[in-house]
Parts: structure tokens; sequence; C-alpha cells
């Protein structure tokens, strides 16, 4: 199994990045899907996700700003970061999450770096 995430960066502050995160190895159809990210000195937070039904949740401090989604033919989750602030600097870490068995996988993280 594997979470292969990409499109972090650096990017101004008010600026958008858009996160893919592929993955190979498991029926991604049937997964909860997740960002969370970790910034120095925090726990990792959940930041958005997405359930095999298309239902989404998302941190208080991102909605409205971030959107997460889901192609199931392309195995890959999204999430597309908008208006990004300081504070949002993080290692950004894509999750898949099948409820029915417990299993779960976690990608390798890709910084995001919001600064002027």
């Amino acid at each position: 199994v594997q979470l292969v995430e990409s499109g972090g960066g650096l990017v101004q502050p008010g600026g958008s990045l858009r996160l893919s995160c592929a993955a190979s190895g498991i029926i991604f159809s049937m997964y909860k899907l997740g960002w969370y990210r970790q910034a120095p000195g925090n726990q990792r937070e959940l930041v958005a996700s997405i359930t095999p039904g298309g239902s989404t949740n998302y941190a208080d401090s991102v909605k409205g700003l971030f959107t997460i989604s889901r192609d199931n033919a392309k195995n890959t989750v999204y999430l597309q970061m908008n208006i990004l602030k300081p504070m949002d600097t993080a290692v950004y870490y894509c999750n898949a999450a099948n409820l029915r068995s417990g299993n779960e996988y976690w990608g390798q993280g890709t910084q995001v770096t919001v600064s002027s």
C-alpha cells in the first residue's frame, strides 16, 4: 500500500495550493480519506476528511477556505487550499482508513510553508 502526496511548497500569504494524494494497493472507493497536518511542536491534527459516500468534514480553522475532494477513478484525494495563512504552515499528511476492517495508512507527508 502506498499513499504519495504531492503539491506542497512555499506560497505567500493569501495564496493557494492544491495537494494531491495518489493511493495504490487498496480498494480506494471503500476508504475514508483525510488530510492531517503537523506543525513543529504541535500534535498532528485533522484538517479535512471525506467518506466513501462523499460526505466531508473540516476543522473549524479551514472551513470555507479548504476543500477536500476525491476521484475514485484516479485513486486520488485532493485538498484545495485557498487564502493561506502563515498558521497553515505544516507538514500535510494523507490518511486512508477502512472503518470496517480497521486498516489505516499514511502518506509520507508534504511540506507547506506560507511565508512572505
